[in-house]
């Protein structure tokens, strides 16, 4: 927000027009070279609010008024409605009370899953780099004051409303303005928060906050996209068909009800809740549930998910393209040796180097330089920076000019044949260097020239720098656990080929080829591209521009691919990269186009993000696996016997309690203790919907079996408050005891369920002994001794007969899938 009038307050306008930035300055009480004191910025920012748009909330009364409504909710309120108008009142409390809990745990879930993924938004904030008591620092933009001196350079977004104060800068407004044409910004200009800076840097006021904004934008500069999910498609498809059987064996049953001349309005509630059983009612929450908890999970492991879909393609995922540096590598650049050139020392070196350095961007080259010269106290003048040229792709390098005791010194230091050809070198003295940098690549060491040139005098090359970044202490672990995962680690540097080919041979990657080959290479389209780098293990001297075509390479042969990016040219390969991943220390317009921001540095996020992704999908397998089965099984054992004897042997209201008794348990799977696939996942699931299938149709046989025992040695068939019970304990026992063979694709005693999972287990069999043992509504007891056989029985078929045959099942479709590859 504006600081209101006061001596020290800005202009309302937030662009303060016709002030320069000085001006500006003076007026917002702050200081170019200090900036504002933090006691004054938290005066301020409690005064002022944060830098930030309120976000429109929907009332929670309507978010619960909304679990009212939709197909299952329509379905429970018609069945009421008819027990209503059935003198069915028992019944009518039972479902009311039903559909109420259910709208109440959906609600509550819901918004623990809506808190947890807020939480997530909070830590992907924008972080600004601030000037506060003389000192840089980087703050989240929210809390960001009208004063703050802040500093903006390529692939950021303008936090704020800002003036230049020195700097030259290219923005692109087109979010805001809708035009791709980029503009120049220099000193005294205004940017708008929104912006996104393409090149350049510069220093600037901020001169208006969150609604005071020209655009009032803050909260939308990282945005989670909700992209529809894969398997929401493939689990609509299956609903789809197992409605369609559904809806043809309820039409059969209508139909013979008409034969019989029983009343429709009795048979109607049965057949509304059968065809509800086909509903995935507790699909919704399962999957909020489950991306929630392992969105969670992983951000105590460093991995902040953006787009909802990342979880589901990273469990498809088998290639990954990781950037050397900061990934495989610590991110921490040491020099370790200089080449200083006739007429230079190593002083001279590191200095000149250091000159050519900007402390306010954090850069891990620039760190390196100046590091070096404070420890050997080079820099106790530092002069006065009268411009710096930031390193760009094009340039590789960076430029300074000084003002150093009256006169000025222009500096640059960046990549060999750079300096090089910008001093006009000898093409033997150049290629004597470059032999030197190659024999130094060879020990993984990173070799940087440096030159000066004196007031007007010629640009002089100084001398060579070495630079080492190690190893992670895990790397060559971590690469080891992704390769048993089944997804291959290609490396990409912009580093020479000997230092990305000694880095390679420590880790074991492979052949590494440079970037250039594989551009001039005839046919480097994305098809042609694609054969090429299946057998590479890295790729040397890559630009931004390069990742996205070999992303594109990779897809066109067929892989799901993962790529790790940082800068602002990397959003076009991180947005078309099926995992886009932002680094640590990444640029806000490289979080915006990535699917994942990981906070801590290595592969070991990636790794975790790997597990987290196969768990929730096999977690959603079995929900499908359990979902057919217990279909088939619900509408056979209602349908068959009716066609048989002329009677439902389970009532409305047992099967409202059975599926949403069961419907807690499949929730309860979002938590389930998972073993990840040694494999990428695909989703060719056709041997497990024929598992499904199979064990769906093997427990309608199993449970007909009981119920022609139970019709006619205990006589059930005469008393129908009984029949009922008695159908609702089996359906509801071999529901249980399925979901505990089928969450396992080994044996089910491998691995025991989840805490939450086993007790809404043992709580679903509590209350269905319960309810067996008192009655419910017309729902009448049953003595002990049939429970007990009911119990036996379910446990009996479902984990000694049918786990078996669903371990061989998967072993055969695991051979054909096999044979297929």
């Amino acid at each position: 927000m504006t600081i209101p009038d006061t001596p020290s307050a800005p202009d309302k306008s937030p662009s303060t027009p016709g002030k320069t930035a000085a001006e500006t300055l003076t007026m917002l009480g702050s200081d170019g070279q200090t900036g504002l004191s933090r006691a004054e910025a938290t005066l301020r920012l409690e005064r002022d609010g944060a830098n930030e748009v309120p976000e429109r909330h929907v009332h929670p009364l309507l978010l619960f008024a909304r679990k009212f409504w939709g197909l299952s909710a329509w379905m429970l309120e018609l069945i009421a409605l008819l027990s209503y108008f059935l003198h069915k009142y028992t019944d009518l409390a039972i479902i009311l009370a039903l559909l109420v809990v259910n709208a109440v745990l959906g609600f509550l879930q819901e918004q623990r899953a809506s808190a947890a993924v807020a939480a997530l938004r909070r830590q992907l904030q924008v972080m600004s780099r601030v000037l506060r008591d003389g000192a840089w620092q980087a703050l989240s933009a929210r809390e960001l004051v009208a004063g703050d001196v802040v500093r903006v350079r390529t692939g950021d977004f303008v936090p704020a409303d800002v003036q230049i104060v020195d700097g030259e800068l290219r923005v692109d407004q087109s979010a805001l303005t809708g035009e791709s044409q980029e503009l120049a910004k220099t000193a005294n200009d205004s940017l708008y928060s929104g912006s996104v800076v393409r090149q350049g840097e510069a220093t600037a006021v901020v001169v208006a906050t969150g609604t005071a904004t020209y655009f009032g934008r803050t909260t939308q500069l990282v945005a989670s996209a909700r992209p529809k999910l894969h398997v929401e498609a493939v689990v609509s498809r299956v609903v789809q068909w197992l409605f369609v059987i559904v809806g043809a064996q309820v039409a059969i049953a209508l139909i013979g009800a008409w034969f019989e001349n029983l009343p429709l309005i009795e048979i109607l509630p049965l057949a509304l809740v059968v065809l509800m059983g086909a509903i995935p009612v507790a699909l919704p929450v399962m999957f909020t549930v489950s991306m929630a908890v392992g969105a969670r999970e992983l951000a105590r492991h460093g991995v902040l998910i953006t787009r909802l879909n990342a979880a589901e393609d990273a469990a498809n995922m088998d290639v990954v393209c990781a950037d050397k540096t900061g990934t495989l590598t610590m991110n921490r650049l040491g020099l370790v040796d200089t080449r200083p050139q006739p007429g230079f020392d190593e002083a001279d070196v590191i200095r000149d180097g250091a000159l050519a350095s900007q402390e306010a961007d954090q850069d891990p080259i620039d760190l390196a330089f100046l590091r070096a010269a404070r420890e050997r106290r080079l820099l106790d003048d530092l002069g006065t920076t009268r411009s710096f040229v930031p390193f760009s792709p094009k340039t590789r390098r960076t430029e300074a000019v000084v003002e150093l005791g009256g006169s000025q010194r222009r500096v640059m230091k960046g990549a060999l044949r750079a300096i090089a050809e910008a001093t006009g070198m000898a093409a033997a003295t150049l290629a004597a260097l470059e032999q030197q940098a190659a024999e130094a690549a060879t020990s993984g060491l990173r070799t940087l020239a440096v030159a000066r040139a004196d007031a007007d005098g010629p640009l002089r090359f100084v001398g060579l720098a070495l630079l080492a970044d190690s190893l992670r202490p895990d790397s060559r672990q971590l690469l080891d656990e992704l390769r048993a995962l089944g997804v291959t680690v290609k490396m990409l540097t912009g580093d020479a080929l000997p230092v990305a080919d000694a880095v390679a041979r420590q880790l074991g990657l492979g052949q590494v080829v440079r970037a250039p080959a594989l551009r001039a290479a005839p046919g480097a389209a994305a098809a042609s591209l694609s054969g090429r780098l299946e057998g590479i293990g890295g790729i040397a001297e890559v630009f931004p521009e390069d990742k996205y075509q070999v992303v594109r390479g990779l897809q066109a042969a067929g892989h799901v691919v993962g790529m790790t990016g940082d800068g602002v040219n990397d959003a076009p390969a991180l947005r078309q990269a099926e995992v886009g991943i932002a680094v640590s220390g990444a640029t806000d317009v490289a979080k915006g186009a990535a699917s994942v921001v990981l906070t801590h540095e290595g592969l070991a996020c990636i790794v975790d993000l790997v597990k987290n992704g196969r768990a929730i999908y096999q977690r959603v397998l079995t929900w499908i696996v359990n979902k057919i089965s217990r279909t088939i099984l619900k509408t056979g054992f209602v349908v068959i016997p009716f066609l048989v004897t002329g009677k439902f042997v389970i009532s409305a209201l047992a099967m409202v309690l059975l599926i949403f008794m069961t419907d807690f348990a499949k929730i309860a799977l979002a938590t389930d203790r998972v073993r990840p696939s040694p494999k990428p996942e695909t989703w060719n699931i056709g041997p497990l919907v024929w598992l499904a299938v199979t064990l769906g149709l093997l427990m309608l046989v199993e449970a007909l079996g009981l119920l022609a025992l139970g019709w006619h040695r205990f006589q059930l068939g005469a008393d129908g408050g009984r029949l009922s019970t008695f159908a609702f304990l089996t359906l509801l026992f071999f529901a249980l005891f399925s979901l505990v063979s089928i969450r396992e694709r080994r044996a089910f005693w491998s691995s025991r369920p989840s805490g939450v999972l086993s007790l809404v287990l043992v709580a679903d069999a509590g209350i269905g002994i319960v309810i067996g043992a008192h009655g419910l509504g017309e729902l009448a007891p049953l003595p002990w001794g049939q429970m007990a056989a009911v119990v036996a029985y379910a446990l009996v078929c479902t984990l000694a007969i049918n786990d078996p045959i669903k371990l061989a099942l998967i072993a055969r479709g695991s051979r054909t899938t096999a044979k297929v590859q």
